[in-house]
């Protein structure tokens, strides 16, 4: 188990305690919860960064940094929600967490095809990720801040991560599509 590896598995540790935290009936609990999905968010950078600097990749990194990030995020987007059922926010939940899923389904597709490299993470996945975590951390914190409605701000911030997300789901998409296509044989890719 090396450094970044540990930080993945701490990660995913921290989720029970942040659904409890959200949950709790404090004044505080706003500000702790956020802080807390902050705290997994900074991990999810750090441990990728450590893992290159540090030359500590390794395939269950590989595996478990993409799970970890993901039980996180949806664990969020259910939390709020849960908190607050508009159509909007159930409606742009469902796209990032569809999204996931489906770009998993397509990474694991293309890696048995031996053509994950088709689909490796793009720059705009990485943009969309960063909206996503502060939107989560934003509307998390929920309080207003001199009367900056922070809530509200993190729910623009939500929706263009979601604007995102669609975006980068067709970038793969794209790259994948020749793989993919109707009357393509299994193994390889097509004309």
């Amino acid at each position: 188990m090396n450094i970044p590896n540990s930080l993945t598995v701490i990660r995913i540790l921290l989720i029970p305690v942040f659904i409890l935290v959200f949950y709790l009936p404090y004044k505080w609990t706003h500000a702790a919860a956020a802080a807390l999905f902050a705290l997994g968010a900074v991990t999810d950078w750090l441990d990728g960064y450590l893992a290159r600097r540090l030359n500590q990749t390794s395939r269950f990194g590989a595996f478990l940094d993409p799970v970890a990030d993901k039980l996180l995020v949806a664990t969020a987007l259910v939390l709020l929600v849960q908190a607050d059922p508009r159509a909007w926010l159930a409606i742009t939940a469902a796209i990032i967490i569809g999204r996931e899923i489906a770009v998993s389904a397509l990474r694991e597709f293309m890696a048995e095809m031996g053509q994950r490299s088709q689909v490796k993470v793009a720059t705009i996945g990485k943009i969309k990720t960063m909206a996503q975590m502060t939107a989560i951390v934003l509307m998390i914190y929920r309080i207003p801040v001199r009367e900056v409605p922070i809530y509200e701000i993190g729910f623009v911030l939500m929706v263009i991560a979601a604007g995102l997300t669609l975006w980068s789901m067709f970038v793969y998409m794209r790259a994948a599509w020749p793989s993919l296509k109707p009357g393509v044989e299994e193994g390889g890719p097509g004309p």
